[in-house]
């Protein structure tokens, strides 16, 4: 049945549907005649159930058997959110801890979790955040000898990141040998990213200008492939706030959370989804069943990509949650906090 636009529904039934996913959103429980005859509306409960029924009749509401309330179903939860919603700008407190999160010193990556973390606790939805598919560049790589067979290779990055891996190393190398690799690396390899420097690494080993005995061109070798497929299977996703999509409401409906939870183990499939949401500047939401990898969680996503300075879109960040979450809150703190990891980025 196809959903019928705003402006065909009365007065009064606008009236009545606004009430009960109002209501619906902020309890998630069923929303009775009484309730609605409560909020001001001037009309008889059994006119108020007439409504409804009707309401029911055209897709937007729907009757649980258990209840005697009705809810919205999710075309008319799509129906509210895109004809009849008014935001709710988030307040100076929580754009402050927004803007704090994403402040946070170090690799881009922190930032990146720490304000995903903050939108998940400010939503109580989880908080994804799509990280920019960018390229490391290196500043220095370094040996530190473990034991006769194994060493901590060190990568500083110009970002100021360092990342460390255990080699094995070849037999007989000496602490001078792996003085000589590292310092051959970063004098070579500095201020290059991986790609970058793995076609660098094969012309300089192939000149004769790398003056390297076997055991330390091996290392470099090594070292450099290491970090290079790291690099290829860095996560592309992050994920924050899980646990809050399990709440006194979803306790009873634990199979839709262990759905939902399953889902969100399925990062790929999570990363497609944003994906999606990278063309044009607005911020998409995604109800139910409208995507096919939330048919049977019941879930929605509120999504929004965030642009670099050359405004190129570099990420996408948002929020998963029940259907029934409050998009009148979250969708204008979405929108901030990619405007807000828009700034990061630049």
């Amino acid at each position: 049945m196809a959903t019928p636009p705003i402006i065909e529904l009365s007065a009064r039934a606008r009236d009545i549907f606004r009430v009960v996913v109002d209501s619906y959103l902020e309890s998630g429980v069923p929303v009775g005649s009484k309730t609605i005859a409560r909020s001001g509306i001037n009309l008889s409960p059994a006119s108020i159930r007439g409504v409804m029924q009707e309401l029911e009749e055209v897709g937007l509401l729907a009757a649980p058997h258990t209840s005697a309330g009705r809810m919205p179903t999710e075309q008319g939860l799509r129906l509210f959110v895109d004809g009849m919603m008014h935001v709710h700008e988030p307040s100076a407190e929580e754009r402050a801890a927004i803007e704090a999160r994403a402040g946070t010193h170090g690799p881009v990556e922190e930032a990146l979790a720490a304000t995903t973390a903050i939108l998940s606790g400010l939503s109580a939805c989880a908080g994804l955040v799509m990280v920019p598919k960018r390229e490391v560049k290196l500043r220095s790589i370094g040996f530190v000898p473990l034991s006769p067979v194994q060493a901590l290779a060190v990568l500083v990055s110009e970002d100021g990141s360092v990342e460390n891996r255990v080699l094995q190393v070849p037999g007989g190398m000496t602490s001078s040998a792996l003085v000589e690799a590292g310092n051959f690396m970063t004098a070579t390899l500095g201020g290059l990213t991986l790609a970058e420097a793995q076609g660098r690494l094969e012309r300089e080993l192939k000149g004769t200008r790398a003056a390297l005995d076997g055991a330390a061109r091996e290392l470099v070798e090594r070292g450099l492939a290491v970090w290079s497929e790291d690099g290829e299977r860095r996560p592309v996703l992050i994920v924050r706030g899980q646990g809050r999509l399990i709440d006194a409401a979803a306790a009873a409906d634990l199979e839709r959370v262990r759905d939902l939870l399953d889902d969100l183990e399925g990062k790929q499939e999570i990363a497609s989804l944003l994906d999606s949401a990278r063309a044009g500047d607005s911020t998409r939401i995604f109800i139910g069943a409208e995507n096919k990898l939330f048919a049977l969680s019941g879930s929605s996503v509120i999504a929004r990509p965030f642009r670099g300075l050359d405004g190129q879109v570099v990420g996408v960040v948002g929020v998963i949650g029940p259907t029934r979450l409050n998009y009148a809150r979250v969708v204008p703190m979405v929108d901030f906090t990619a405007a807000t990891l828009a700034r990061l980025m630049g």
